[in-house]
C-alpha cells in the first residue's frame, strides 16, 4: 500500500538521520495513513478510501459527498 492521501495527496517525506558523530543517513517520514470504509449514499455503495488523520478529520467536518467530490476533482478514481 502506498503512503499516499487521497484526499490531501499527503506523501512521504525524506531526509536524513543523523548520528550522535553526525553521519548522515536517509530516512522516510510517512504520513499518518488510514484505510476507511464509508457509505457513499448517492451511489447507494460503500467506498474505502486511504486517508491521512487530518483528511479524516476534513472528512467529518465537510461530509463524505463534498470529500468525494475533491477527490474526483483531482483525478483519483474511486
Amino acid at each position: 500500500m502506498s503512503a499516499h492521501c487521497m484526499l490531501t495527496g499527503r506523501k512521504p517525506g525524506f531526509g536524513h538521520r543523523i548520528s550522535h558523530s553526525h553521519r548522515r543517513t536517509s530516512r522516510r517520514f510517512d504520513p499518518n495513513i488510514q484505510r476507511k470504509r464509508y457509505w457513499l449514499a448517492s451511489e447507494g455503495r460503500h467506498v474505502r478510501l486511504t486517508l491521512s488523520a487530518a483528511a479524516v478529520k476534513t472528512v467529518d467536518s465537510i461530509g463524505i459527498e463534498a470529500a468525494v467530490a475533491r477527490i474526483r476533482a483531482r483525478g483519483v478514481k474511486i
